[in-house]
């Protein structure tokens, strides 16, 4: 049985995006700005991108540090996502998610890849037990941690509609 693939391309509306950026850099070329896309923005595409792959439900935003959305088993996730082909930041929170999905996306290439999907806990554990501010795992760290994680305890991928 063949796995579903955990590369796909971006939505359309993801790659106008893409294409307005671009257009921004054309225009102010002279300015060396780079009107690169960080931050909240890749965050709220990752989030966006787990409801339509994982069908997660996402929850409010405010209160909710840690978790997400919750998949539909019941379990709380909490989604990352990169546009720099670097590692997931974490916080030393309270709350702990049940599972992580941790997509890299390509806004050049506008494909986006799941690196990592299953239990939380198979990428902390490459964290320290206590820290403050924010720690990153390597992007080589996280596929590690995604190596390690059981089929069975995986989301199932589904298609961008």
């Amino acid at each position: 049985m063949n796995a579903p693939s955990r590369k796909f391309e971006l939505p359309e509306v993801v790659a106008d995006l893409v294409a307005a950026r671009n257009r921004l850099r054309e225009y102010f070329s002279s300015s060396g700005l780079d009107f690169t896309l960080d931050g909240n923005l890749v965050g709220d595409i990752g989030e966006a991108l787990a409801v339509l792959l994982f069908e997660i439900e996402l929850v409010e935003k405010r209160g909710h540090a840690g978790v997400d959305g919750y998949a539909r088993d019941g379990r709380s996730v909490q989604v990352k996502a990169t546009g720099t082909k670097r590692g997931p930041a974490f916080r030393d929170i309270e709350t702990k998610a049940d599972h992580l999905i941790f997509f890299d996306l390509n806004f050049d290439e506008c494909q986006g890849e799941v690196v990592f999907n299953g239990p939380e806990h198979y990428a902390t554990s490459y964290l320290p037990q206590r820290f403050s501010g924010q720690r990153m795992l390597t992007a080589e760290k996280i596929r590690i941690a995604d190596s390690m994680v059981p089929d069975g305890t995986r989301l199932a991928i589904g298609r961008l509609k």
